[in-house]
């Protein structure tokens, strides 16, 4: 089974974001990333967890949106997930205003 949710976060900043989020979790999990579009798997067993499966947290940045897209294997990891986007994101955001993050059940 698959759970995933989707956000679009407005931002004039989405490449920048979506290239420090990759290099932050890069150092240890899985993550490929260009300017426009990076993945990070974060494994079933991550933090002691025992998921049924990884989950994948997908990233599109465009001119003034930061597309994020979310799919776990159970509704757990998937709220957990979307809780750690958004709290690196804002980190590395400090500048802006907390940005919007509407969440959608893809």
């Amino acid at each position: 089974m698959t759970v995933s949710a989707t956000a679009a976060v407005p931002t004039a900043h989405a490449s920048k974001y979506l290239q420090q989020l990759c290099k932050h979790w890069q150092h240890n999990l899985a993550v490929t990333f260009n300017a426009e579009h990076g993945t990070v798997t974060f494994p079933k067993d991550a933090r002691g967890a025992d998921w049924p499966g990884d989950g994948l947290a997908t990233f599109d940045a465009g001119p003034d949106t930061l597309s994020v897209r979310i799919d776990a294997s159970a509704v757990g990891q998937l709220e957990g997930l979307k809780g750690a986007v958004a709290r690196h994101l804002d980190r590395f955001a400090f500048r802006e205003p907390p940005l919007p993050f509407d969440w959608r059940e893809a």
